[in-house]
């Protein structure tokens, strides 16, 4: 990815006359098969809840649920979120079809630098600049590699010791490690978190046993643990100035 997105600028609108939805992009995952050479890119948006969208009153759904979308260059999925797990959890269509397609309003980050000692992380974070995180995962087997950009939300920084954690999410995670024939069905919600520059854990967003001795119900839960080997990169924001002189 050639530029870092400002996340707090960066929208996608639907085109429907009948709802001119908007999204705030909260992720982006390039997913790349060196196979194919087919590249695609995915825009992960913010959640909101089930509503009746528009009513007079009662504007939000009884039966509530959790509501995600993640837009592709073909086909876009929503994921629904109930107490319990139900069988539209996952939702994919052209992206067409989803609002009548995608305008997509993204905005590079202006004086984006990158950070590459705990010094310039720690000033960064106490600075309260915008982080933007980049990492890359891939897999030799399948030959499918991505590259997940999102902004850190969370970040801890341990002085003494000159420790940092980055823990955020939700982000747009491909499980590179299987082949599908549409590169929108290897995408999950995870979490991410990472300490150092070559690897980061996830938690998946997976079904779950709950209740007394673990059997039922199931839910959908962030439960899965992933490790894998990745290049993670920190940027900061520094807009007009490209840094904190």
């Amino acid at each position: 990815m050639s530029d870092i997105l400002d996340f707090g600028l960066s929208f996608i609108s639907g085109r429907a006359a009948d709802n001119r939805v908007r999204f705030q992009v909260e992720s982006r995952t390039r997913i790349d098969d060196d196979a194919s050479g087919r590249t695609e890119h995915f825009y992960q948006c913010a959640s909101c809840k089930s509503e009746n969208t528009f009513a007079e009153r009662d504007l939000f759904m009884d039966d509530n649920y959790d509501f995600l979308p993640i837009f592709g260059g073909e086909h876009g999925v929503v994921f629904r979120r109930k107490a319990a797990c139900h069988d539209r959890y996952r939702q994919t269509r052209p992206a067409g079809e989803w609002w009548g397609g995608q305008v997509y309003r993204l905005v590079p980050a202006a004086g984006g630098r990158e950070l590459t000692s705990f010094e310039e992380i720690a000033a960064a974070t106490h600075a309260a600049r915008p982080l933007i995180a980049v990492t890359e995962i891939g897999n030799a087997e399948t030959g499918l590699r991505a590259v997940i950009e999102y902004p850190v939300k969370t970040m801890n920084i341990r002085e003494h010791d000159r420790r940092y954690q980055v823990d955020t999410g939700p982000v747009a995670w491909p499980d590179l490690s299987v082949r599908r024939d549409r590169p929108v069905d290897l995408i999950s919600l995870a979490f991410v978190a990472f300490n150092a520059p070559h690897f980061a854990d996830f938690v998946i967003e997976a079904p779950a046993a709950v209740g007394e001795g673990g059997v039922a119900p199931h839910v959908h839960h962030y439960s899965k643990l992933v490790s894998l080997p990745a290049a993670n990169r920190l940027f900061a924001i520094y807009p007009g100035s490209g840094g904190p002189g």
